[in-house]
Parts: C-alpha cells; structure tokens; sequence
C-alpha cells in the first residue's frame, strides 16, 4: 500500500512539474512577443524623432542665403572670364593685321613718299587695302573709314579715322613710312601715335610703323558693380607695329 501511494504521490508530482513547465513556456512566448512589440515601437518612436527633426532643422534657407551671396561672384568670374578672351583676341588680331601692313608698306619703295602732303603714297594706300580686307575678313568693323579717309600729319605720316556705326573713340589707323629709331637699339620701338623719339647723336633706322586703335566695349566693368566696384578700363585696344624698309 505504501509503495502504490508513494507510486501515485511521484506522478502527481510529475504532472505539476510538466503543468509548471508549460505555463513558463507560455510567459516566455509571452515575453518574446511583448519584447518584439517593444521593439517595434521603439524603432518608430525613433523614426517619428528623425522625422520631427528634420523639419525643425531644415537647411533650405541656409542654402538659398548661400547661393545669393555666391551668385554675383560667379558672375563676375564667368563675365570677366569672356570679356578678358575676348579683348585678348581682339589684341592678337590687331598685332597680326598691324604686322603684316607694315611689312607690305616697308616692301613698296621709298620714293613714292611724295615731298608735298597732298597725294597719298601708293605704299600707304596699300597697308591700308591690306587692313580694310583683314577687317572684312575677320568681321572688325571700319567705322566708315575708306581710302579718301586718309589725313596727312607730314608727306610720311597718314591716319585715317571713322567713327560711324561704332562706339567712341572709333577707329584710328596711323601708317607712318619714315618712321626711324637709333641704330644702337635691339628692339623697334614704336608708341602708339607712330612718332619718331631723338636719335641723341646716333645714326637713324629707318622704317614703316603702322597702329591701328579699334573700340572695345567692356562687360566686365558693368558686373563688377556687383561687387560694390569700379574698374577703369581703356575704351580701346591697340596694337603696333615696326618693318624695316627694304627700298
């Protein structure tokens, strides 16, 4: 008898373990779905924060502030960028047509120039031919400037001027066939008015100086003024040129 009961007391036991060990089971299924839910909720709690501080912080203003303060200087670097290669350009070409006039007016002979300022030497006329067809050529404008346009400074020195159809101070063009420099000098220097300097004792170079002064409007001074500035720019671009006269 006290073995069967001793027998039933360990099945009874048995069972309320098992019993003990489901209900555990459940809170910890319990437990997991809580924590699960727990965590769910703190991922969108920390979302809904992002979110929040995104619109209190939004940097949209910042940048547009930014872009005001930067844009005028980008655009005086653009515009000056443009209007510097342009005039450089515009440089180049009037060195190149300057050059070759005065080599073609240096090549004619010397004794066309006339003793008297009344008529136009043949070698001029021709440097001047040379440029009025580069002009053409490169679409520069002549002002209205044609070969009767010519006034005489001395029977050597000839300058034509136009100002029609262009901005001021218009085209000058000065051919200067007995134009000379001292000998002792490497170099042909030559001012922008074609004039002859002293020789101081020493013995004469002579030769044909040709300059021509052709009017750039600037962009650049005009943008600058975003900038609170005022740049003083030259109202035109010369260029000069020396040849030796061959005859």
């Amino acid at each position: 008898m006290e073995t069967q009961s001793e027998y039933a007391g360990a099945t009874n036991n048995i069972q309320f373990t098992q019993d003990s060990i489901g209900r555990l089971d459940r809170h910890d299924s319990i437990g997991k779905h809580l924590i699960g839910k727990n965590k769910k909720m703190r991922s969108r709690l920390h979302n809904l924060h992002e979110r929040l501080a995104r619109r209190c912080w939004r940097d949209d203003g910042a940048q547009m502030v930014e872009f005001a303060v930067t844009l005028p200087l980008l655009v005086v670097f653009v515009v000056g960028i443009f209007d510097f290669s342009n005039a450089f350009t515009l440089k180049q070409k009037l060195t190149n047509v300057t050059r070759d006039a005065a080599r073609v007016a240096a090549a004619d002979p010397a004794s066309d120039v006339p003793s008297s300022a009344n008529t136009v030497p043949s070698s001029v006329s021709d440097a001047y031919q040379l440029i009025a067809n580069y002009f053409t050529a490169n679409q520069l404008n002549m002002c209205g400037i044609t070969a009767t346009s010519a006034t005489p400074s001395s029977p050597a020195i000839w300058t034509y001027t136009g100002t029609t159809g262009c901005s001021a101070p218009g085209v000058t063009i000065i051919i200067n066939r007995g134009y000379y420099f001292p000998q002792s000098v490497t170099t042909q220097p030559a001012p922008a008015t074609c004039v002859t300097g002293a020789l101081g004792g020493q013995t004469a170079e002579i030769g044909t100086c040709v300059t021509i002064k052709y009017p750039y409007q600037w962009k650049f001074g005009k943008v600058a003024g975003l900038l609170g500035s005022s740049p003083t720019l030259p109202t035109s671009i010369a260029a000069t040129a020396v040849a030796m006269n061959e005859n």
